[in-house]
């Protein structure tokens, strides 16, 4: 099936992509047309990533132009493996698997960063940490980077947010240095009008179990975890399905909707009848901690917040809830689907679903997102086009990750991707196809500096040590090379043990990653002005410029 697919319409050039007219990508002197035959143009056609980029993508700037919907829902804290359709033998998930078996479902997909903040702007804006520089709750995203509510609006949309996105406002935006929005790292992403905005403190979900007569806790996470004391209709996530709900039987066609769900984000604690749901006898213990540990794995054991709960009665039943919670927010997805195909829509609406990140869920001794494990990243990613039927069905093993969800959205949409995008559009597995230049790889950082900000601000520049807390991991098929910010490393054998307890220094293994590493890091240094040269002919994709 042709990559390029008819938009029904030619680009104008009233198309615009970050902010400019879409430019040939060799000269700045005319909008480009889009070629007749590009219709026929495949994937297999293309011999590298670069290539598709630079000749197919540019043909692709007219954005939708007939009714569609997209809905993009993110499931927090969510792990790969705990979906039917995944091959868990306790979990259900029926909405999920039945999404899968009509979409796409990518096996091996990852996250690029954590926690909620990290993660959120690598997937929001296509980026990868090293270059959005998101580090931590709390770490501002600059306002320069286009993200997918942007994309969403330039293609005609209003796009609508229902939950929270985590993105802290650029302070080079703010209302002078008492902007309220400078307290917290709460804000909608630019871009999304708001449909329902739950901040930090959710008050919009606590006022709701007020006027229903429930006895409040005075914060949202005691709320949370009386949850299971509560009937499920009167959950958390499925105060945020009535709200999108309501407001989707306002809206005519051609709606772009963003539904971020906090569960199965902790506190562990399932609503309702789900928090009973899952026998804890019956439920896998975690992988246990290893005997050779890291430094920074061995201080994580010491946190309380973080460290895995010892007795095994309680880890059984920590993970029982967190289950509970997995097939209690897949009802409430179900919902959303069920409403949107009694409006007649199901055929015209484009579904996304992913998560920020994973959980460790007890594995190696932990809870949370941290770390270098493989459970605080491996994510699920489903997509369902129903212009897209030759991939329905299909399940994925390449590698891909959450920096591809952007790119490939503006594909679905029709519009060009924009300059800053670390990922790849995912559109020719939703086509059927497998292109032969696809990353070996998956890539994800994670940072810790935040512990350390504020107690030496004075020794910067020439103490740089908060510059040392973060690592970067490569993984393969084979293997996984964790590089750390001191220039310490470490390298799992996973053929011969996928459970990430194995190092090896074999220089057969290592050398090969450390390599990859160094070159991915080279491939995606900021490319802004780089495709671009000064000079009378205006070589290169150039900004929309001022006008004179």
């Amino acid at each position: 099936m042709a990559v390029a697919r008819q938009l029904g319409r030619q680009p104008g050039a009233e198309d615009l992509f970050d902010g400019r007219m879409v430019q040939d990508v060799q000269t700045h002197s005319a909008p480009k047309e889009l070629p007749d035959d590009i219709h026929s143009i495949s994937i297999a056609d293309i011999d590298s990533r670069y290539k598709y980029l630079e000749v197919v993508a540019p043909c692709l700037e007219g954005c939708h132009s007939s009714p569609m919907n997209l809905l993009f829902v993110t499931l927090d804290q969510f792990r790969a493996d705990t979906m039917g359709a995944a091959g868990h033998r306790l979990v259900r998930t029926p909405t999920l698997d039945a999404l899968a078996a009509e979409g796409v479902r990518f096996a091996r997909h990852y996250s690029q960063a954590a926690p909620c903040s990290p993660g959120r702007a690598a997937l929001y804006t296509g980026t990868y940490q090293m270059n959005n520089r998101v580090v931590a709750n709390g770490t501002p995203l600059a306002d320069r980077f286009d993200n997918v509510a942007r994309v969403a609006r330039r293609c005609g949309f209003d796009p609508t947010l229902f939950g929270y996105t985590d993105i802290g406002i650029d302070p080079l935006t703010a209302r002078g240095p008492s902007d309220p929005r400078l307290d917290g790292y709460d804000g909608v992403l630019p871009g999304f009008a708001e449909g329902l905005r739950l901040p930090e403190d959710q008050r919009p979900w606590l006022a709701w179990l007020e006027s229903l007569g429930y006895d409040v806790p005075s914060g949202w996470v005691d709320a949370l975890r009386g949850e299971p004391h509560r009937p499920a209709e009167h959950s958390h996530s499925a105060f945020l399905t009535d709200a999108f709900t309501s407001w989707l039987a306002e809206q005519p066609a051609g709606w772009f909707a963003h539904l971020s769900y906090l569960r199965p984000h902790s506190p562990y604690a399932a609503a309702g009848e789900y928090a009973a749901m899952y026998d804890p006898a019956e439920v896998d213990l975690p992988i246990a901690v290893g005997d050779d540990l890291h430094p920074l794995h061995r201080a994580m054991l010491g946190i309380d917040q973080i460290a895995a709960p010892t007795d095994e009665a309680a880890m059984r039943e920590l993970r029982a809830q967190y289950f509970g919670m997995v097939t209690e927010v897949d009802a409430q997805l179900g919902r959303v689907l069920d409403v949107i195909r009694s409006r007649g829509e199901w055929d015209e609406t484009v579904v996304v679903v992913a998560s920020d990140h994973g959980e460790m869920l007890g594995d190696h001794g932990l809870l949370e997102k941290l770390g270098y494990f493989e459970p605080s990243f491996h994510t699920p990613l489903i997509i369902r086009d129903p212009r897209r039927p030759g991939g329905h069905g299909r399940t994925v093993e390449a590698f891909t990750e959450n920096v591809d969800v952007l790119p490939t959205i503006c594909e679905l949409l029709g519009t060009v991707i924009p300059a800053q995008v670390d990922g790849l559009p995912l559109t020719a597995y939703l086509d059927g196809e497998a292109p032969a230049w696809w990353r070996d790889a998956a890539h994800w950082e994670w940072d810790w500096r935040y512990v350390y900000i504020g107690a030496d601000a004075e020794a910067w520049p020439r103490d740089r040590h908060l510059e040392h807390q973060n690592l970067a991991v490569v993984r393969t098929i084979g293997a996984a090379y964790v590089h750390f910010g001191d220039g310490s490393w470490r390298c799992f054998d996973l053929a011969a043990d996928p459970t990430w307890r194995t190092t090896t220094t074999d220089p057969a293994i290592v050398l090969p990653l450390v390599q990859a590493m160094a070159g991915w890091r080279q491939e995606h240094l900021d490319r802004t002005y780089t495709s671009m040269l000064l000079g009378e002919q205006r070589q290169g994709r150039w900004p929309q410029l001022p006008a004179a």
